[in-house]
């Protein structure tokens, strides 16, 4: 048996644990959107509003129609070295550049190079698109008939599927939320946190907050590594203390993502 999965998603998703004030989907009548209620949690709306207008005033300042695909693709290479130095690579930016990363980075430039593909599929399908990025990433890591199989926490996996099809909360919270569990559930033979962390952007890309995918989550998260991995621990083991503290996090990590954008250049 693998290890026991913390229960964080089952406070985040339970109905029976959502206040009375959270906000029904709309149009379900009795249903309740599962994530409506961390929007009660003091400071997680400001939070998220202030990260929000930071993304939307870079894009506004540039202009978004003048985004180059040059500009996409630097922030893909800033993000794929990010998440492979978080993931444990030694390569330099410079290196993944040329061309000349490790192994760990060489997966992290597989998953930035296929991602963008997978934007319709995250809205409509999560499990392929968590999936189709383990391939990207752990290619020749792992043997083929393991590339996008979950290897543990399946039923977990399911959850936070439904829980992103079902939730009208705002993006920049379903990304955190997806970030947080695809590292606590930990469900592939390997690059989990590359897997997140690519699921993140995807998030904010299908949403409508970063179309381009300009900003770089990625890079902000290493920008405030020990922040980055404690808070991460706290989500798995500290229940909705460690859920709230998370939010805020990522907020935070956000706006330091968008100082790192090549639009800031």
């Amino acid at each position: 048996m693998g290890p026991k999965v913390p229960d964080s998603l089952a406070c985040v998703a339970d109905p029976e644990r959502v206040p009375s004030s959270a906000t029904p989907v709309s149009g379900s009548g009795a249903d309740i959107d599962p994530l409506a209620w961390l929007s009660d949690l003091e400071g997680v709306p400001s939070a998220f509003v202030a990260a929000r207008d930071g993304i939307d005033a870079m894009l506004r300042d540039r202009g978004l129609r003048q985004t180059k695909p040059e500009q996409t693709g630097e922030a893909l290479l800033r993000g794929a070295h990010a998440s492979a130095v978080l993931e444990g690579s030694a390569s330099t930016l410079e290196d993944l550049r040329a061309g000349n990363g490790d192994e760990i980075a060489g997966a992290a430039l597989r998953v930035s190079t296929g991602m963008l593909a997978l934007v319709p599929v995250i809205g409509s399908a999560p499990l392929q698109a968590f999936a189709r990025l383990h391939a990207l990433a752990g290619k020749g890591d792992v043997d083929d008939s393991s590339l996008g199989r979950p290897v543990s926490g399946a039923d977990r996996l399911s959850g936070l599927a439904g829980t992103m099809l079902a939730t009208k909360a705002p993006a920049l919270l379903v990304a955190a939320v997806v970030h947080a569990e695809l590292v606590t559930v930990a469900p592939f033979a390997s690059y989990n946190g590359m897997v997140a962390r690519a699921a993140e952007r995807l998030v904010l890309v299908a949403r409508g907050v970063d179309p381009a995918s300009v900003v770089v989550p990625e890079a902000g998260h290493l920008a405030l590594r020990a922040e980055y991995e404690s808070n991460l621990r706290g989500y798995r083991d500290g229940g909705r203390n460690g859920l709230h503290a998370w939010l805020l996090y990522a907020s935070e990590a956000i706006t330091r993502a968008v100082e790192i954008s090549p639009l800031k250049d």
